[in-house]
């Protein structure tokens, strides 16, 4: 089986987390420190906050974003389920925005109306969350802009969108999205095993974000409550002063997570080279292929293709033959407004078509670094006798 995405660990990978293995620390130690600085030379971030993953990334993000109950927060419905998830934890309301067509990232036009609308409803969002799907950057620039005008924050998920470039900016600087999140799952560009982190510029924000990772205990005099007078004398003292979490990325993770980010300008390279041979390999076949504005450079985390409206065999057909040739293609996204926990909310089909349209259509082919170009043409020739039905 060529699976659609796989991590690539190598001996430095191996020999990196034995080190630590052999340490004194295998949490809250060196290591997890030394991988946010990395991260941050990798993304231009001030600020970077490492976690258990970048779900735990998210909720945090939106905590210290002053997200809570009675406020909202609006994303895309095509993504994974935890960037809408992430709402629920704080209490808030949730609503979607519907995807463009073209880069599958979130509509500008959909969300300058919707805030039109819910400004005149009083019902604006507090926090706003983008997501770089596939590892294609949203066009920020224009989201900051309504974000000046309609006073939300913005919380960039870039759990694809490592090493990714939108305007001459490295996603995470900070420069346009108050928060910018990424994951290191298995699959994904860069691997911790599981991990994620929270990039920021405000000295503000990274101070809530560490706190809130870690119970919102802190041993610093200074954030302290001052009810101890004797705190200054008594090294073993610590406080909570907020109700946190244990988010922590762990010392082995943390070296992992390090020893990769030196292989990323590789990873991404190899991932430009598949998914230049896949635009030129699927050129004959009825398929959408994958589209990156000229203004970004994508990390493309995923390779996505759209089925021909005039393809005769049913996406669950073409899925089906692909995966009983030995080819692990995937569907990126089941829309988070039909899952049933956003359906008991009153979501319901039809209320992003954009989305729901894109999904109806989507397959997600193999793309990882270990990826040859003889596997890459099985994939393609896979596809093309699963398509006409020459195979399944």
């Amino acid at each position: 089986m060529i699976p659609y995405g796989r991590q690539d660990i190598s001996q430095d990978d191996i020999d990196a987390v034995a080190e630590t293995l052999r340490s004194d620390w295998l949490t809250q130690g060196p290591a997890v420190p030394r991988f946010e600085a990395a991260l941050g030379e990798v993304c231009g971030a001030a600020h970077v906050v490492a976690t258990s993953n970048a779900t735990t990334a998210l909720h945090i993000a939106a905590l210290a974003l002053g997200l809570g109950p009675g406020k909202r927060l609006w994303t895309v419905p095509n993504t994974f389920v935890a960037s809408a998830n992430c709402g629920l934890y704080c209490g808030a309301e949730v609503d979607f925005v519907d995807i463009d067509p073209l880069t599958r990232n979130m509509s500008v036009v959909a969300l300058a109306a919707k805030l039109e609308a819910a400004r005149a409803a009083d019902r604006l969002p507090h926090v706003v969350v983008p997501v770089d799907f596939a590892g294609t950057s949203v066009d920020l620039a224009a989201i900051r802009a309504l974000a000046d005008d309609y006073g939300f924050f913005i919380l960039d998920d870039a759990s694809h969108a490592i090493g990714g470039r939108y305007q001459n900016h490295p996603v995470g600087d900070g420069a346009l999205a108050d928060i910018t999140v990424f994951s290191f799952h298995p699959v994904k560009i860069v691997t911790t095993g599981e991990g994620g982190a929270a990039a920021t510029r405000s000295d503000e924000l990274a101070a809530r974000l560490r706190l809130l990772r870690s119970h919102g205990i802190t041993r610093d005099p200074g954030a302290m409550s001052g009810q101890n007078p004797d705190a200054a004398d008594e090294p073993w003292y610590y406080e909570q002063i907020d109700v946190g979490n244990n988010y922590r990325m762990t010392d082995i993770q943390a070296a992992l997570g390090a020893s990769q980010l030196k292989r990323l300008p590789q990873f991404l390279a190899r991932r430009q080279e598949i998914a230049a041979r896949y635009h030129h390999l699927l050129r004959d076949l009825p398929v959408i292929r994958q589209f990156v504005p000229d203004d970004v450079y994508s990390a493309l985390h995923l390779y996505v293709i759209e089925l021909d409206e005039d393809v005769q065999r049913s996406r669950a057909e073409v899925f089906r033959a692909m995966r009983a040739q030995g080819i692990g293609v995937n569907v990126h996204y089941i829309p988070v407004h039909l899952q049933p926990v956003y359906r008991a909310l009153g979501f319901k089909p039809g209320d992003f078509p954009n989305a729901e349209r894109y999904y109806g259509r989507a397959l997600t082919l193999p793309m990882y670094a270990g990826l040859t170009d003889a596997m890459q043409d099985e994939v393609v020739e896979a596809l093309a006798r699963a398509i006409d039905g020459r195979a399944g």
